[in-house]
């Protein structure tokens, strides 16, 4: 090849690489990094999409006179998968928010690609306290609850009703460490104690030897640290077992309305749970859902509501500062009041918490339910600023 023939290939591959980088400019771009197929497929997954799809149908569809656009991809519940898709997605397709990200350790591991990049990461399903401590940053949010803030209502209800001792079977992986660490500060503070606790490995279907020794401890209370699939299962088996019939009390660290649903009535009935979202909980809960479920057959999980919540939010934001720098939006995210159908005059903290009411709940018996979908009764409610973590036990950014 000729050299003006390398150099016309040269000057079209990079007017085409030019051409691709503009247009990943012209549109704002949303990533949806989610559970598509396996544990947490149900709480997040597609509908996690149809909640960002929902969110920029009601923005209009236009953003600073650009377009947006959402992706999504399956992180499989595995650090380095998630890992790399974000690094792509930042790097080559021009993806300016990164959400959800349903699972701790995946999203540890985007956080730090996120200040790596200068880009926004904005965690509705992740629950460990450590993304707003040791792995905070300046450009992500844990925007729907942390294992702290679900766990304190439920704890402190079930020592208020003379629980004093606990056995847990904890999820061994890091959204499990945190609940059950968040659960035996709050424990320990109220004057109960841990008689012990058993690791499961992330999707076990067999909880039977786990379950015979949480029986065996004599505990009041078996704390259930971990969720999605898993909790269904073990939940599943502990009615086979008969231990609530032998005393014990199974409390819920985490639960969503799809396992709930999926474990049915009678396995669920009277299990104790905290969360920041129910489907039917006032009006604008009830409108939200219906249109979600026109999509998706079935009322959006707290996951859901929450990936609708961050992006509507993130819009707000990015039309604040005028910009889809992360650091403008970011700033924007904190100065705007957080209001949607699940939450009223929120705040985003420095550390990248969202503050909001978290309510205790509790699973109808059938008896009590009038229908698929009528799974919770509301137990009381715990203030955003009571529920949520200190500031000063946060992030370097805060200190």
């Amino acid at each position: 090849m000729s050299k003006r023939l390398l150099a016309a290939a040269a000057l079209t591959a990079a007017g085409v690489m030019m051409s691709a980088y503009a247009s990943a400019q012209d549109t704002v771009k949303v990533g949806v990094l989610t559970d598509m197929s396996s544990i947490y497929a149900d709480i997040s997954g597609e509908g996690s999409v149809v909640a960002v799809e929902m969110a920029i149908e009601d923005f209009g569809k236009d953003l600073l006179g650009s377009p947006i656009e959402v992706v999504s991809a399956d992180h499989q519940n595995k650090a380095d998968v998630g890992t790399n898709i974000a690094r792509q997605w930042y790097d080559l397709d021009g993806v300016d928010a990164i959400v959800d990200v349903n699972n701790s350790a995946v999203a540890i591991g985007v956080s730090q690609i996120a200040t790596e990049k200068d880009k926004i990461a904005l965690f509705v399903g992740a629950a460990t306290t450590a993304l707003t401590g040791e792995f905070c940053t300046a450009t992500t949010a844990q925007w729907l609850y942390d294992t702290y803030s679900v766990v304190r209502g439920t704890v402190e209800a079930l020592q208020e009703s003379g629980a004093t001792s606990w056995y847990f079977i904890t999820a061994d992986y890091a959204f499990g460490h945190s609940l059950e660490e968040e659960a035996t500060r709050f424990i320990e503070e109220g004057g109960g104690e841990v008689l012990g606790s058993v690791r499961a490995p992330i999707g076990t279907t067999d909880y039977a030897s786990f379950l015979l020794q949480a029986q065996a401890s004599g505990a009041d209370v078996i704390g259930l640290a971990l969720s999605g699939a898993d909790l269904v299962n073990v939940v599943k088996q502990a009615s086979e077992f008969g231990i609530r019939q032998s005393g014990q009390q199974l409390a819920a660290m985490l639960a969503t309305e799809a396992n709930i649903h999926s474990l049915g009535p009678k396995a669920a009935a009277g299990i104790k749970f905290s969360s920041p979202f129910y489907w039917d909980l006032n009006d604008e809960t009830r409108a939200f859902a219906r249109r979600f479920e026109e999509r998706m057959k079935r009322p959006p999980t707290m996951m859901q509501a929450g990936v609708y919540s961050a992006v509507n939010h993130y819009f707000k934001a990015v039309e604040k500062a005028g910009t889809t720098d992360a650091e403008a939006v970011m700033a924007a995210m904190r100065e705007l009041p957080i209001n949607d159908f699940m939450t009223e005059n929120g705040t985003l903290r420095k550390d990248g918490r969202a503050v909001r009411d978290v309510y205790l709940f509790e699973a109808k018996s059938a008896e009590e339910s009038s229908g698929e979908w009528d799974l919770y009764k509301v137990i009381s409610t715990t203030p955003g600023d009571v529920a949520t973590r200190p500031l000063d036990e946060a992030c370097f950014l805060v200190r």
